[in-house]
């Protein structure tokens, strides 16, 4: 595959709260564990593959009169490429993940290095 998009290069981490639906359900089970998956710890690193059930596959699903979906930054689940700084990389993504009209999403695949936890 290709890399579509990466916070490493960017010097970015993608932070999320567990648990608040914001990330797609691959990427949370993946850090917060379940379904045989054990839980990360702090300084963890892992690689992910995520399948299209547990990744961006609602936003494939077809709305009349519309090709693709409303996927940016901040509305539905992420990760999703920020469209000022990665404009080329979110069109890809788009057309890969938020295209009705594609017959299938292909797998993710993420490097995951979990930093830590912070608390409120």
């Amino acid at each position: 595959g290709t890399k579509i998009y990466s916070t490493a290069d960017k010097n970015a981490p993608f932070r999320f709260t567990i648990g608040d639906g914001t990330v797609i359900k691959g990427l949370e089970q993946a850090v917060a564990g379940g379904d045989g998956v054990p839980p990360m710890l702090p300084g963890g690193v892992r690689r992910v593959i995520i399948p299209q059930s547990l990744g961006y596959e609602s936003l494939a699903q077809k709305i009349p009169g519309m090709q693709y979906q409303d996927c940016q930054e901040g509305k539905g689940v992420g990760p999703i490429p920020p469209v000022p700084e990665a404009f080329e990389e979110y069109q890809r993504f788009k057309n890969i993940y938020c295209n009705a009209n594609r017959p299938y999403q292909p797998d993710l695949v993420l490097d995951v290095k979990l930093y830590g936890r912070r608390v409120s």
